[in-house]
């Protein structure tokens, strides 16, 4: 497994971009990442919708170099600027590319199969937002038949081991551990400040973890928002959650330090009950270990609390 990422958008590739030349009428000091999701077939209409709001930027990802129509949709849609990677790329990868293509402020990102209301998203509510400077800020999600999801993410850990529970949104502006399938309102500044994504990742669920947890671990928030509402088209996607390396790597990096003073450090201690679980060698997981004690301590001074004491504070974080 690679190194984990020290600075902000380390993993670099080919790609090919097309339009984004044409000039826009900016209504919303708002920026929108458009990720595509395997081939959409609603991305044409949500482009349309997404033209009347007048945003700030439209940067729309590809998850894949095959895209045959790509050249005449990026006619139809001048001002919207297509990304291509010549790779397969994650959701985080997608994210991180995005946000290099975006001005500094509030940054909207969306999947092409999800649709979000003209009504809702209004100038006065997008400038409070970001005059909150929040790290995130999480719409309600309704799914295809116009249910409520379960966005109000509340964590739990037991025995080293951590869980979520997803219930329905409750009042304005309560905590939430992460973002429902990466969809949210972000602050470019802080994102690129906390690394981004890590690419080494590549569970799109413990790759989302990763990054909300290190903002609060990092004393940064993620709050619901219910002015904004979107919803999905299709079939809502389903969270695989399942343990493997991706979850050993969140472990090191979130649930391993402990914050002691004004810093964090991962106790050597820790390796024990890390290579017991791992299922690697004594080397791998001693060179993995390693990698993750180095990394804290680079950033030791951004940490502003550990996971045990997150977690078991936080409903005060509500208040």
């Amino acid at each position: 497994m690679n190194s984990i990422p020290v600075t902000f958008n380390e993993h670099q590739f080919k790609r090919t971009v097309l339009g984004g030349t044409a000039h826009i009428e900016e209504k919303l000091p708002l920026s929108v990442i458009l990720l595509n999701r395997s081939g959409s077939t609603f991305r044409t209409s949500n482009l349309e919708n997404l033209e009347q709001f007048g945003f700030r930027k439209i940067v729309c990802i590809e998850n894949t170099a095959v895209n045959y129509n790509l050249e005449d949709i990026s006619k139809r849609f001048p001002h919207v600027k297509f990304i291509v990677p010549h790779e397969e790329l994650t959701p985080g990868d997608m994210i991180n590319l995005g946000m290099t293509e975006v001005p500094d402020g509030e940054v909207l990102v969306i999947w092409d199969t999800v649709s979000i209301s003209a009504k809702l998203l209004t100038k006065n509510v997008v400038t409070r937002l970001a005059d909150e400077e929040l790290f995130c800020r999480v719409p309600l999600i309704a799914g295809n038949r116009l249910d409520l999801l379960p966005v109000h993410m509340i964590p739990h850990v037991s025995h080293g081991s951590l869980s979520v529970n997803a219930t329905l949104p409750a009042p304005d502006g309560c905590p939430t551990f992460y973002p429902f399938d990466f969809i949210g309102i972000y602050n470019r500044q802080k994102f690129i400040l906390s690394g981004g994504y890590d690419y080494t990742i590549k569970s799109p669920y413990w790759q989302n973890l990763d990054l909300a947890m290190r903002a609060w671990l990092w004393g940064e928030e993620i709050r619901i928002v219910p002015q904004i509402r979107v919803r999905y088209e299709t079939e809502v996607p389903v969270e695989d959650c399942t343990p493997d390396y991706s979850q050993l790597r969140f472990f090191l990096k979130n649930i391993a330090p402990k914050f002691f003073r004004d810093y964090s450090y991962i106790p050597k201690v820790k390796f024990i009950s890390y290579y017991l679980r791992s299922g690697r060698s004594l080397s791998d997981s001693l060179s993995e270990f390693k990698g993750a004690r180095s990394w804290v301590e680079k950033n030791k001074y951004r940490f502003r609390t550990d996971a045990a004491s997150l977690i078991e504070n936080w409903e005060k974080v509500a208040e």
